[in-house]
């Protein structure tokens, strides 16, 4: 791509348990740079005094320990409270989206990766020129994280009845990648790649 063209940013989303992360790692073997907005939010959520304070105000103060994030005590709030999971990321959003954006200024790359599982439900995709989705079966999805996770297969179906459905997701976005293990990914990547630069 020459340099002068602006920069293309691309969002990469999916469900819980579709692969997106690994899929991001292979966007970044092939030279793109990619955003994990999840790692981001987490940072933030360690690191920025304002979003602590308002996260203590939402949640109480004993949701931070000497200063550390209390992750289980979260977790088991917002994912049996659709309402509270939709409070903490109205609260955490707006702080990842101005990392990104500084993000995005340091980077020399053309084509820019937003890795985010939340893309569509925080409107984050408003702001960026692709998107690209990650899929798999819901059997797959369910196996996966329970290995990653080391939590039982209630505990993933409630995390995924709290998400936007997969099927939607692949309605609004312009590129789907199938990562049930029977496609190879690397095709796929390099085709949306050419589609885009």
């Amino acid at each position: 791509m020459s340099q002068n063209k602006r920069k293309i940013k691309v969002g990469l989303t999916g469900g819980i348990g579709s692969g997106k992360t690994f899929v991001g790692e292979v966007f970044n073997r092939l030279g793109l740079p990619v955003f994990n907005a999840d790692f981001h939010a987490k940072k933030c959520m360690r690191e920025v005094k304002e979003l602590k304070d308002q996260i203590c105000k939402k949640f109480g103060d004993e949701i931070y320990k000497d200063r550390e994030l209390q992750k289980e005590r979260l977790s088991d709030i917002i994912f049996s409270d659709y309402e509270k999971l939709q409070e903490l990321n109205s609260i955490v959003h707006p702080f990842v989206n101005i990392a990104f954006k500084e993000w995005v200024k340091k980077q020399e790359e053309m084509c820019l990766i937003k890795e985010a599982a939340i893309l569509f439900e925080s409107g984050a995709n408003k702001y960026l020129d692709v998107v690209v989705c990650v899929s798999s079966s819901m059997d797959l999805r369910i196996r996966r994280v329970m290995k990653r996770d080391n939590c039982t297969k209630e505990r993933v179906i409630q995390r995924i009845s709290m998400q936007m459905l997969q099927e939607e997701k692949e309605k609004l976005s312009d590129f789907i990648i199938v990562n049930n293990g029977g496609q190879l990914i690397l095709p796929q990547l390099i085709n949306i790649i050419k589609q885009i630069s």
